[in-house]
């Protein structure tokens, strides 16, 4: 996709997403810790190497434009996929932002967007 979407002006929260990449099987909760990337349910971890950023999606706040976040679409070895959301700007958890900025770029990409797949995914 030359020019992806980030962002869907309709989509007021993350959850309006969260619910369409879980029926996509991006079912994982994660979390970073010791800069490894936690599966909850299975409890793998994954180095950055072993990452892929399918989308990524920003948000604003409807009530406060500096409530920002950004919503991370993963897919990790062992065939296992789904997402963390992050804050943006200055309420960050940096232990996130430092792990997504390792993952190397070619392992960043927009091929698994709902935006770029269409609404009827």
């Amino acid at each position: 996709m030359e020019h992806p979407e980030y962002s869907d002006p309709n989509a007021k929260h993350e959850l309006d997403f969260l619910k369409l990449y879980e029926n996509k099987g991006y079912t994982e909760n994660f979390r970073v810790e010791k800069n490894k990337l936690i599966a909850s349910n299975k409890k793998s971890e994954f180095s950055p190497k072993q990452v892929k950023v399918v989308a990524e999606h920003r948000y604003e706040g409807m009530s406060n434009p500096s409530d920002q976040s950004i919503l991370y679409v993963i897919e990790a070895n062992e065939n296992c996929k789904g997402t963390i959301i992050n804050a943006y700007g200055p309420t960050a958890n940096l232990e996130v932002h430092e792990f997504i900025e390792s993952i190397p770029n070619e392992n960043k990409g927009h091929e698994e967007s709902i935006l770029n797949l269409g609404k009827d995914a």
